[in-house]
């Protein structure tokens, strides 16, 4: 452990951080039943500095996800709860006319926060959902002819509801792509069921903060030097492209199915979210299961369905399913001398027999 001014431990190894995240990841448990992936998610998003957008419909804790997780990680946090009247200037600031100095001054919004929770991101109208795009994007906001970067670091958790109709603005393709991750939120099985029925019919647990923002930067510089082999980069780039001319994959069926493919973020996405798993997993190295588990919440919300597959009902996801097993996955092949080095290795480990 590295000890800085502020007396902030940051982990050395790839195990110590490892560890560490396996604390933060704990800790929301804590408070949500069940929801592994999606608390697994956050974290990725978080590690990869990209932006995470929850589905689901009301009441399965999606909200009290993002808090406590908020908690957890530490740093500053800004509930935003959209609504069809909002305004641009609700969310990122504005000027106001000051009488004392007889001039105009600038007031931010509410979004210069470490974690900023847009709650029904689909009730804002298209003005306050194209601010929202150089937030995300550029991770700085323009306001009267000046530009104010947000603080480091700094994540987007939207949420929304896929049932609702009346009211609801739906996101347009860039602003879904500006979100690493889509997490779709399920009901809770029904061992879960009875789970929050126990914990939260008395006083309902409260997680403890384990991260704080030089961490979660010191985390991040981590996870993007993830080592990342050729094969499993050529592998990440097969399967981009296969969302987009599935016929040379051997997925000719797919070609009427898939109006827009995945965007080149949709790769820099994958690469991204995979050493984010891989650090939480305890590798300094990614692996194609990285990828696969990762990719389905990466490709599918970046994914456009033509007109004939949103009237059969297809799923982006079910299109993600058959493009991984399609695409086939790099598999290590190792030789004599690096298999000699470890087979002595795991050998000479203490404590095995």
């Amino acid at each position: 452990m590295t000890v800085t001014p502020d007396d902030t431990k940051l982990p050395d190894s790839v195990a110590d951080a490892a560890r560490l995240l396996g604390q933060a990841i704990s800790q929301v448990q804590r408070v949500i039943v069940g929801q592994e992936h999606m608390v697994q998610q956050l974290m990725v998003a978080l590690l990869a500095k990209g932006h995470c957008l929850l589905e689901g419909v009301p009441g399965v804790a999606k909200t009290l996800a993002v808090r406590s997780f908020a908690t957890v990680v530490g740093g500053d946090f800004a509930r935003v709860q959209f609504t069809p009247d909002l305004v641009p200037s609700d969310i990122v600031g504005t000027r106001i006319y000051s009488a004392k100095n007889e001039s105009f001054e600038i007031e931010l919004g509410p979004v210069f926060v470490n974690f900023v929770l847009a709650d029904e991101i689909n009730r804002a109208p298209a003005k306050v959902q194209s601010a929202m795009l150089e937030l995300m994007a550029e991770k700085q906001v323009s306001i009267g002819g000046k530009t104010y970067p947000a603080p480091k670091p700094f994540i987007v958790i939207a949420t929304q509801n896929p049932v609702e109709s009346e009211g609801v603005y739906p996101l347009p393709e860039a602003q879904r792509d500006r979100f690493l991750v889509k997490v779709d939120v399920p009901y809770p099985r029904g061992n879960e069921e009875l789970e929050i029925l126990r914990r939260m019919s008395v006083s309902p647990p409260e997680a403890s903060q384990v991260l704080n923002p030089t961490l979660v930067r010191h985390l991040q510089d981590m996870a993007s030097n993830t080592f990342v082999h050729n094969l499993v980069a050529e592998y990440i780039v097969r399967l981009v492209l296969a969302s987009r001319t599935p016929a040379e994959f051997g997925m000719p069926d797919l070609e009427g199915v898939i109006q827009i493919g995945c965007s080149p973020r949709a790769t820099l996405g994958l690469v991204a979210a995979s050493r984010a798993l891989a650090l939480i997993n305890g590798r300094d190295y990614v692996l194609p299961t990285d990828v696969q588990a990762v990719a389905k919440d990466v490709m599918a919300h970046r994914i456009v369905l033509g007109f004939d597959a949103v009237a059969d009902n297809v799923l982006t996801t079910d299109v993600v399913d058959r493009i991984l097993a399609m695409v086939p996955a790099p598999t290590p092949v190792w030789n004599e001398q690096q298999r000699q080095a470890a087979h002595e290795q795991h050998a000479h480990q203490p404590g095995r027999s």
